[in-house]
């Protein structure tokens, strides 16, 4: 090597994976390591309809209340290296129909991927890998697609020993056609199916022009009761091998969750309210967002209640004004203290 220059060949990280593309935003999966739960701090929810659990995990579903999801659920000792885990739990035993679909998943801004060239010629090869432990044995299964459901790619995956944490790796060849998107909206979604029929279930191992969300054949954690699936360590990367976790900060990880949603208490902490305070001549009306928000946000009251008249919530991606009618709040001497939420999910 000459002197004053860099052979970035010789350049390894410490498990031997060149470091060309492993700094930076290495994993695309936000909360891969499911430590942000600003919504339910840590409780149990029963999806009735889609519903986001912990941050940027959405469950979806075709039938209300066939599993709940809890941070941590079972209380079991998560895999070496992690604190938490996305836990899903079944709550009866439950025939799949064709149309059918149970899924956990994650929306994936077209901004952080935009980087693989999807789409064309030349698109990069991902990895997958995660670590998952279940109740239940065998074949289960998931999928890759894209945000108008018009190219999929279903895999599956093997869980051959019953509560025991597995490490799962699987390898995806970037897709050369269909639309994936590149800026503020969905580029890529990750999906692992709980239980899903025919009509949304495809071969694995190959890209399909069809809305697919799971592989055919793969097990189905809503048809037994009581059955467990738990997920950690989530990780999408671009090449061809899995390589560490990319931990980060935990309080970089909750600012890129706070990018699409943000609450004003978190940590189980109700009484850490945004304050309003009113008088006859002064309302301290804008709440100014901790992150900027991926679009313009939904604002709503999520605990506490306003005094006198409910305001408009006018939001921008950096901030959200209050306001009645007239500008002011004619309260004069008194306070609201309120917690709301800005949603500006995928």
């Amino acid at each position: 090597m000459a002197y004053g220059s860099v052979n970035v060949d010789l350049m390894t990280t410490s498990d031997g994976v060149s470091s060309a593309g492993t700094y930076g935003f290495k994993n695309r999966i936000i909360n891969g390591a499911m430590v942000i739960d600003q919504r339910n701090a840590g409780t149990s929810v029963t999806p009735t309809g889609n519903a986001y659990t912990l941050d940027r995990w959405r469950a979806e579903l075709s039938q209300s209340s066939k599993f709940s999801v809890q941070q941590n659920a079972g209380s079991v000792t998560p895999p070496t290296g992690f604190t938490k885990y996305l836990g899903t739990t079944s709550l009866s035993a439950y025939s799949v129909g064709s149309a059918d679909y149970f899924i956990v998943k994650q929306a994936i801004e077209g901004n952080n991927i935009a980087d693989l060239g999807w789409g064309a010629a030349g698109a990069s090869t991902v990895t997958l890998s995660f670590k998952v432990y279940s109740s239940l044995t065998g074949t289960f299964g998931g999928c890759i697609q894209n945000a108008d459901a018009t190219r999929s790619y279903p895999f599956t995956y093997t869980i051959s020993s019953a509560n025991t944490w597995t490490s799962i790796s699987i390898t995806i060849a970037g897709d050369t056609t269909g639309t994936w998107q590149t800026g503020t909206s969905t580029g890529i979604v990750v999906y692992y199916g709980l239980g899903v029929g025919t009509t949304y279930s495809g071969t694995a191992g190959s890209w399909a022009g069809a809305n697919y969300v799971s592989a055919t054949g793969a097990v189905s954690v809503v048809g037994t009761n009581g059955a467990t699936f738990y997920i950690t360590g989530v990780q999408l990367e671009k090449g061809s091998t899995a390589t560490s976790f990319d931990y980060r900060p935990y309080g970089t990880e909750l600012a890129l969750c706070q990018r699409y949603y943000e609450i004003t208490y978190y940590n189980g902490n109700t009484t850490a309210f945004e304050s309003y305070f009113l008088t006859s001549t002064f309302a301290k009306n804008n709440w100014f967002f901790a992150v900027t928000k991926r679009a313009k946000p939904t604002v709503a009251l999520v605990n506490g209640s306003w005094t006198n008249q409910t305001p408009t919530y006018y939001p921008e991606p950096t901030h959200c004004h209050f306001s009645n009618a007239v500008g002011y709040f004619y309260a004069a001497n008194t306070a609201d203290t309120i917690a709301a939420s800005a949603s500006a999910e995928l």
